[in-house]
């Protein structure tokens, strides 16, 4: 293990520092990282860690170094202080079975080979017509409603649900209630006891869809694991594995529209690029997803054995957090990282994570983001905020999103 230096200090961050300024980090992030790239925070990342502080990485080598180091970080919870950090004794409890990011290798890696040919190039080029009439539908919702309307509440909250759902296979009948019951399981304004009942329902609902799917599978993405591999992925599997891609994509891509449209109208001049060549709408939506970063911390990773980085002694047990923000605008990356500039090379930016817990599902959600800005500004051509800026409010949960975008057009 290589020498550590000094102990960092322990430093108390502000009540805003996870808050956001329109699409930028809040200015007292910046503050907490002008103590460094990694630094330790008052805080507690498990209601079982023994510490009264967690590690914050916020440079974009050390986050993409924690990220992609399996061998020394876990993603997995560790219920008491009893249970082992690595080796036997170490399993996912059974109500979370199948959420695949909390899965060491080589229960991942078995888990992720499943679900991979699902997620190639081909397959969801497939779904493109079936995204566009989504997106469509709701262009059409929105341009009823006004102007102005609420294009969070009518356009990227529904496009970013009923996406997943035409993914999983949910019946269109189903979608709405689906997506309201996900929606209030992440919404942390609610009480405990509203939301573990939206979740029992939201459990009881994939239970029906997976049996319904096991019987009759169609050619959608349950229906295709269950064809596939039968009963070598079990049911609390496919639950998992569902609950995973929809409680980490419906917000994420909901947020990511709403902020693109932000930045997009704070930056005319790159949405000429929307209408390009495919390259060049790729480009842009690559360089929004750094830019704007919706996830702004992933799941926190746990040290299962001492291991120095940047200088700094994480011991085992301890909790690391990693911003996806902080490291996409980190000037380790691009000098210029402040600037939405979809003209240079694309960077190897961190928003769908790195490692073997990159986001299984980027494909898709690159394809929808793509789509989407460009059948919006099709449609409305001349679309503006309806309100200043800086009353854009954002809605509290697990992932960042606008809580209400009112546009005019």
């Amino acid at each position: 293990m290589d020498e550590a230096d000094e102990v960092a200090p322990v430093v108390r961050p502000t009540a805003n520092y996870m808050r956001r300024t329109l699409c930028d980090p809040h200015e007292d992030m910046f503050a907490l990282r002008a103590h460094g790239p990694l630094i330790r925070i008052e805080g507690n990342a498990s209601d079982q860690m023994s510490t009264d502080y967690v590690w914050q990485a916020m440079g974009y080598d050390v986050v993409r170094k924690i990220l992609g180091d399996h061998e020394n970080f876990t993603t997995r919870l560790r219920l008491t202080d009893a249970q082992p950090l690595s080796g036997e004794g170490v399993s996912v409890p059974p109500e979370l079975a199948g959420q695949i990011s909390i899965y060491d290798p080589p229960e991942h890696t078995r888990l992720r080979r499943m679900l991979t040919p699902e997620f190639t190039v081909r397959r969801i080029r497939r779904l493109e017509p079936a995204i566009e009439g989504i997106i469509e539908e709701h262009l059409d919702a929105l341009e009823g409603a006004g102007p102005p309307a609420d294009l969070q509440v009518l356009f990227a909250d529904p496009v970013g649900g009923e996406t997943l759902c035409e993914l999983l296979g949910v019946p269109r009948d189903d979608r709405n209630e689906f997506i309201r019951r996900v929606r209030q399981n992440v919404d942390l304004s609610r009480g405990y006891k509203a939301r573990a009942a939206d979740s029992a329902a939201f459990n009881r609902y994939l239970m029906t869809l997976i049996t319904r799917q096991r019987k009759d599978p169609d050619e959608g993405f349950l229906g295709m694991l269950v064809r596939e591999h039968g009963d070598r992925i079990t049911d609390e599997e496919l639950k998992g594995v569902c609950t995973a891609l929809i409680l980490g994509g419906v917000e994420s891509v909901a947020g990511m529209i709403g902020f693109g449209v932000l930045a997009l109208l704070e930056h005319p001049d790159q949405r000429r690029l929307l209408f390009g060549s495919r390259e060049e709408a790729d480009r842009l939506v690559n360089e929004l997803l750094r830019f704007l970063s919706a996830v702004q911390q992933p799941t926190p990773r746990m040290a299962v054995r001492d291991v120095v980085v940047e200088g700094q002694l994480i011991k085992a047990g301890e909790y690391v957090l990693c911003s996806i923000l902080m490291a996409n605008r980190d000037e380790g990356l691009t000098s210029d990282s402040h600037l939405l500039d979809a003209n240079r090379e694309p960077l190897p930016h961190v928003a769908f994570g790195h490692g073997i817990h990159h986001c299984i599902g980027a494909a898709v959600a690159r394809a929808v983001l793509r789509i989407t800005y460009q059948s919006l500004w099709r449609r409305f051509p001349r679309l503006s905020l309806a309100v200043p800026a800086g009353e854009v409010k954002f809605r509290n949960a697990f992932i960042d999103s606008p809580d209400r975008l009112p546009v005019t057009w």
